[in-house]
């Protein structure tokens, strides 16, 4: 049996061929396993969340109904009782964010890595093989494997293969949406890859300008700006509203807040060719107490100053207020009371694919049958961020794919089982 891809999604796919009893042989491009893996565990890896299964689910949006099922069978609490079987510990966060104890995805991965390498201590089946630097190419005339390996071309025919070649994002890591080609040359229904928990650039602020002035890019890109309150109203009118905090980059806007509403701002630049945001920039303030402390009188005080006493904006909130209103907008004392509490900006695009997070699109759900298989392509099943379902950060695109990876692999089991095919 082989797995192609050494990330969540493959190596949970082998464990599951393995606990069947197979022998499994996991190819991959990169030079050792889980490389995007341990990436995503370097500021602390968060492996889930903690939050009840249906608000969890809801955060799947259009691919909720696809990965239920799967979600159910290897749920949060699952995933959780598992990392604890390779004796990692886990803690809730205050936001409900599950992460080890120590934090780390090295220790994670290296116990994973050994109980697959060497299942016998824990009464398991024959141990996985990995084959590092070996690119898939796909599959030759007679429908055997086909790789780049380092000594030349190999060709390998399997039982059944699972591919978790991941999405498009992270590109040295080693997801490069090679496999869209390989995949729609068989026939395969692909929904074009778009990037997911992205990254923004913004609309011009002014006549002349490609974005950001020069001053804000050279003087504060790379800050945080915090407490700030992002809204966004739909095509419905229904306004959507959440705090936090996002980074202001040379070209525009990124970080954790604008990651929860990528997806929504996308489409709409998709559709519309700009996507419309405010921002609250003073969050534990009313309008009204803005109001009135914005019309104290100043005196002999620059607007910065008076800002600054009163209601303590400084440094990148001020400088966006002079970024984005007119000198006339901020000498109305009601235009910016307002524009604290809503400051518009117009974001342009999201960032190139290659920059994101994660990925959106990929196989779609009516390509593969309810094991994940393709339906055009017996043999072969799909798991992890190459299906078509996207989500947010916090934990829901590890679930999904370490879900995905074991139905894949459970799905090629009874497959087999059932067909008893000739290799």
């Amino acid at each position: 049996m082989a797995v192609i891809g050494a990330g969540p999604a493959g190596l949970m796919a082998a464990e599951a061929l393995q606990a069947g009893g197979a022998q499994v042989e996991v190819f991959d491009a990169m030079p050792s396993a889980g490389r995007k893996f341990l990436l995503a565990g370097r500021g602390g890896l968060n492996l889930t969340h903690s939050e009840s299964i249906e608000p969890f689910l809801d955060r799947f949006g259009a691919g909720r109904a696809s990965l239920e099922p799967l979600i159910r069978a290897f749920s949060p609490e699952h995933l959780r009782d598992w990392a604890a079987g390779l004796g990692v510990a886990t803690f809730v966060g205050s936001s409900g964010r599950v992460f080890p104890v120590d934090m780390k995805a090295a220790p994670l991965l290296r116990a994973w890595l050994h109980r697959l390498r060497e299942p016998a201590a824990a009464g398991g089946g024959p141990g996985v093989r990995f084959h590092m630097r070996h690119r898939w190419l796909g599959w030759a005339d007679d429908g055997s494997l086909r790789f780049d390996a380092p000594g030349g071309e190999r060709r390998e025919r399997f039982a059944a293969t699972v591919l978790a070649l991941g999405g498009a994002s992270w590109a040295r890591l080693g997801s490069d949406g090679a496999w869209v080609p390989l995949l729609r040359g068989r026939g395969v229904t692909l929904a074009p890859l778009r990037p997911a928990n992205c990254g923004f650039d913004v609309a011009p602020t002014a006549p002349g300008r490609a974005g950001w002035s020069e001053h804000l890019r050279t003087r504060f890109a790379g800050q945080p700006i915090k407490p700030v309150v992002l809204s966004w109203v739909d095509e419905a009118g229904h306004c959507h509203s959440q705090q936090g905090e996002f980074v202001l980059t040379e070209t525009g806007i990124e970080g954790s807040l604008v990651y929860a509403f990528s997806a929504r701002l996308r489409d709409a630049i998709e559709a519309r060719g700009t996507a419309a945001i405010t921002l609250d920039l003073l969050p534990a303030h009313s309008a009204e107490q803005v109001l009135a402390e914005v019309r104290r009188p100043r005196g002999s005080r620059s607007l910065s100053t008076h800002l600054k006493s009163r209601l303590g904006v400084q440094g990148l909130k001020m400088a966006l207020l002079h970024e984005l209103l007119t000198p006339e907008q901020l000498a109305d004392t009601a235009t910016l009371a307002r524009s604290l509490k809503a400051l518009p900006l117009s974001l342009a695009a999201p960032r190139p694919i290659d920059e994101a997070i994660s990925t959106a699109g990929g196989v779609r759900f009516d390509a593969v049958d309810a094991n994940l298989m393709l339906r055009d392509v017996p043999g072969v099943f799909c798991a992890g961020e190459m299906l078509d379902w996207e989500a947010p950060t916090g934990g829901y695109l590890l679930t999904a794919s370490f879900a995905t990876g074991r139905a894949a692999g459970q799905g090629a089991l009874a497959w087999l089982r059932d067909c008893r095919p000739v290799s």
